[in-house]
């Protein structure tokens, strides 16, 4: 079983980008980044508009104290912006298995390097560090953009 108390909180960096735990001290750059493009008019997404970016990360935030997720904050290193949030997820410590979800990027950085490293540092940390022996990407079979990245 993992013990959650050494394994995080955990900041994950590669060239582009730099994972860090999500906090309220973000909410100002989520909030622009969730206006650069059409994000909350996507039917099968639950991505929060500006004025519920403060309830969203209380909401993730509060699953994180019950180990339900551990959400994270994408910061994009070459403008040192956060530009998105994702998140691990539907958590199963005994049985060694979580979920990939809950993602989203401003869209000046959709089919960038920065999604694919963002897999990458979490797929290499739930299997290198977390010892999971599953792992799923949580998206719904509508977001053909999502399914195809």
């Amino acid at each position: 079983m993992i013990d959650w108390n050494a394994v995080f909180p955990i900041s994950l960096k590669a060239k582009y980008v730099s994972l860090i735990p999500l906090c309220m001290d973000h909410a100002k750059d989520l909030r622009e980044a969730v206006v650069d493009g059409p994000l909350t008019d996507l039917w099968y997404t639950n991505i929060p508009s500006s004025d519920e970016m403060e309830t969203e990360i209380t909401r993730r935030l509060g699953l994180e104290k019950t180990n339900k997720m551990v959400p994270f904050s994408v910061l994009e290193l070459s403008r040192m912006k956060i530009v998105g949030m994702t998140t691990f997820m539907n958590i199963d410590t005994v049985n060694k298995r979580l979920e990939i979800g809950s993602t989203w990027y401003r869209n000046d950085v959709q089919r960038s390097p920065i999604n694919t490293e963002c897999k990458f540092l979490l797929l290499n940390y739930a299997f290198d560090t977390l010892d999971c022996i599953a792992v799923e990407f949580r998206t719904h079979f509508m977001n053909r953009q999502s399914r195809n990245a």
